[in-house]
């Protein structure tokens, strides 16, 4: 008797989980969260190392004083409060219009038939399974013609046309969002005089709050990360955290050329690097409650 509950303690029973298969379970957590945070832990502990401490190779983690001037130097060469302005208004901005007509066009696409809906629900995943560089070149030379290189417009028409970063997967997840909601509520409000527009903002939208939670969310992440289109539509009118982090040497080089006593260090980079996505983590951090339900409740995890 005494052994078998030692092997249900060890091993389970029925619904209830063993000592080892908790021990396996807590041990490949533990590994996966120290593959994802070590990257994140190394470049904070290096932007705090001075010079002296990174030519030491006694010291790993943990520096001898936690020095700032990495940070006052990342912060010189990028013009970090200038540069932060402007990529929240090229991250936000596109962000929220791409978010309404995404939701705009998803409810026209699940609430209403009309002939070639069908079509052009085929058309809407045609943007998405052709690769982006196929059109660079087209697309450049219309936004020529149009007058939107280097310019913000660049950004804002395509999102206010569902043409923006990655709207097709956003204009999908209302689609499936607005299916889902039942048409007595609609027939309720058509009966009360509300029209089309009026059912879709006061009740359709409201309904879809975790969908366009989801949707802002990885429009802003997305908008911030992405340099290519950055630097190859906005040119010199705006600049971003990451453009500024990939010219981060160079300026620093051509900054300080003239002085011996400052030398280009990893722990500069690191520092450069860590303030680049330090605001990304305070809103992961401040929204990840509501982005955690927004996942779960818009279905984007395909249940």
């Amino acid at each position: 008797m005494t052994s078998l509950k030692i092997k249900r303690a060890l091993l389970g029973a029925k619904n209830q989980d063993g000592l080892v298969m908790k021990l396996i379970m807590y041990l490949a957590l533990v590994g996966m969260g120290f593959v994802f945070l070590y990257p994140l832990l190394y470049m904070i502990a290096i932007s705090f190392m001075s010079l002296g401490d990174l030519v030491n190779h006694a010291i790993v983690w943990l520096p001898t004083s936690f020095y700032l001037g990495n940070y006052e130097h990342a912060i010189q060469v990028m013009g970090f409060a200038r540069t932060l302005g402007e990529t929240l208004i090229v991250s936000a901005t596109p962000s929220v219009l791409q978010t309404l007509a995404a939701a705009f066009i998803g409810y026209g696409l699940a609430r209403f038939d009309f002939r070639g809906k069908r079509l052009i629900l085929v058309l809407v995943l045609l943007t998405f399974v052709v690769p982006p560089q196929v059109l660079l070149i087209p697309r450049h030379i219309l936004f020529n013609q149009l007058g939107f290189i280097h310019n913000i417009r660049a950004y804002l028409w395509p999102a206010v046309t569902g043409q923006g970063l990655n709207s097709t997967i956003f204009i999908l997840i209302f689609y499936q969002t607005f299916r889902t909601l039942p048409k007595s509520l609609e027939e309720a409000a058509q009966l009360d005089g509300s029209g089309h527009f009026g059912i879709f903002a006061r009740i359709a939208l409201p309904l879809a709050v975790p969908a366009m939670i989801v949707s802002l969310l990885f429009s802003f992440v997305w908008y911030w990360n992405e340099t290519f289109m950055a630097a190859f539509y906005l040119g010199d009118s705006f600049t971003t955290l990451p453009l500024e982090l990939a010219r981060f040497i160079a300026l620093f080089n051509q900054m300080h050329s003239g002085d011996n006593d400052i030398n280009i260090n990893e722990g500069i980079e690191m520092a450069g690097t860590f303030l680049t996505i330090l605001p990304l983590l305070v809103i992961f951090f401040v929204c990840q409650r509501w982005f955690v339900e927004g996942v779960d409740k818009s279905g984007i995890t395909g249940e």
